[in-house]
């Protein structure tokens, strides 16, 4: 808000029709989506943080299947969703959703066994970020999403991508592809199902494919005790946690404004790379991580300036 609207008071002539959000209350309904969003992505950084650590002991493959295993439990004990009531239409949904959840995982776990956690995730972002381009009607949102496309390549450059394994690089850019299509399913979902009910479900649809492949890589690993509760904590602050403060986010934002927003994520995984897995931060990274900073609030700010409101980005 400007300096102006914050000193006039309200007259008689100029005062807000009946019915009108207040303005404060506006606000909070731009900034409680994109805050579930960033919240999210958080939780997803550093636990991919610590399933790096956990990928010695039961592989990629084995990672995934106790994240979606603690994951589904969870969620359908937390939800308890019905089982009647829902169209086939509703049940296609949640089994595309929990099919795409399966290989955005299978994908990006196959990636990190094989590259560094910053370029892996570098390479994941561009789904998202195409789908932003698709999806966007207005051609300013290419402009904020080819500004965070610069950060996330220079991001990426000073992690070296030449010296990438190629098969790592392409299980990234796979989940990229099913991250852009878990943004579009997700939103589907949280649009058919109450609360987080169609994401319990769609869990329970991943964990149940990603299970028989588990088993047979990792065997009785998969057992161990304290294996086991890492996999659980991975599974909360990767799937839990961020899956579920995404979809209420998906309700409330449009999905191409989500989808630059994701654009955080190479950020984000930086800072748990350096803090986790202690890898450090250069001067190109700092720079890369303020062009993606930067597109994502531009991208934010184009979408509420055109609408109805602005983010009070000046102290307001």
């Amino acid at each position: 808000m400007n300096a102006s609207s914050q000193a006039t008071p309200a007259t008689p002539a100029t005062a807000a029709p009946a019915g009108t959000p207040a303005p404060g209350r506006r606000d909070r309904g731009v900034l409680g989506p994109v805050a579930l969003v960033f919240a999210g992505g958080v939780s997803v950084q550093f636990g991919a943080a610590l399933a790096v650590t956990l990928l010695p002991r039961t592989g990629a493959v084995g990672v995934v299947s106790l994240r979606l295993i603690a994951a589904a439990v969870v969620l359908l004990l937390i939800c308890r969703p019905r089982l009647r009531g829902h169209s086939r239409a509703d049940w296609g949904t949640v089994l595309v959703f929990g099919v795409t959840m399966a290989a955005m995982n299978g994908l990006f776990y196959q990636a990190v066994a094989r590259i560094p956690l910053g370029p892996a995730v570098t390479l994941e972002v561009l789904g998202p970020l195409a789908l932003s381009v698709l999806a966007s009607r207005r051609a300013v949102n290419a402009l904020w999403a080819a500004l965070a496309l610069a950060g996330v390549f220079l991001l990426g450059g000073a992690g070296g991508f030449g010296g990438l394994d190629p098969v790592g690089a392409a299980f990234a850019l796979g989940a990229g592809a099913m991250w852009a299509a878990y943004i579009v399913f997700s939103a589907r979902t949280g649009r058919r199902f109450p609360q987080a009910d169609g994401l319990a479900l769609a869990m329970a649809v991943a964990a149940l494919l990603m299970l028989p492949l588990g088993v047979l890589e990792s065997g009785t690993k998969l057992l161990v005790p304290s294996t086991i509760a890492l996999g659980a904590a991975v599974a909360v602050l990767s799937s839990v946690l961020p899956y579920t403060l995404e979809l209420l986010a998906l309700r409330r934002l449009p999905a191409a404004t989500f989808a630059v927003l994701m654009s955080l994520e190479p950020a984000i995984a930086a800072a748990a790379g350096f803090l986790v897995l202690h890898q450090g931060l250069s001067l190109t990274d700092a720079v890369a991580i303020a062009l993606v900073i930067a597109a994502s609030m531009g991208a934010v700010r184009t979408q509420v300036g055109r609408g109805r409101v602005k983010l009070p980005v000046d102290g307001g």
